[in-house]
């Protein structure tokens, strides 16, 4: 689990506990996929992301949580859980 980029990117451990993944999700700003350390402009982040949750029971509801764990630095993230959009 030490090279989950969760981990790595001081999610799991500073703002989640560490859990078990049990669907897929995929995020994108048009097009472009989201993932760990990956850095878009602002400009390409205006409008909200599209997100799709894998799983085959549709009953299911799940909460999304989206954070910026280096905002506005890595040195002081103390904007990390600011909503972007």
């Amino acid at each position: 689990m030490a090279d989950d980029p969760l981990v790595l990117g001081r999610i799991i451990g500073d703002v989640l506990e560490p859990f078990t993944s049990c669907v897929t999700l995929r995020v994108a700003y048009n097009c472009s996929n989201v993932f760990n350390s990956c850095e878009f402009k602002p400009s390409q982040i205006v409008n909200k992301p599209r997100v799709d949750i894998g799983g085959d029971d549709l009953r299911i509801l799940y909460t999304l949580i989206m954070v910026n764990p280096d905002a506005p630095s890595p040195s002081d993230p103390n904007m990390r859980e600011y909503l972007l959009w």
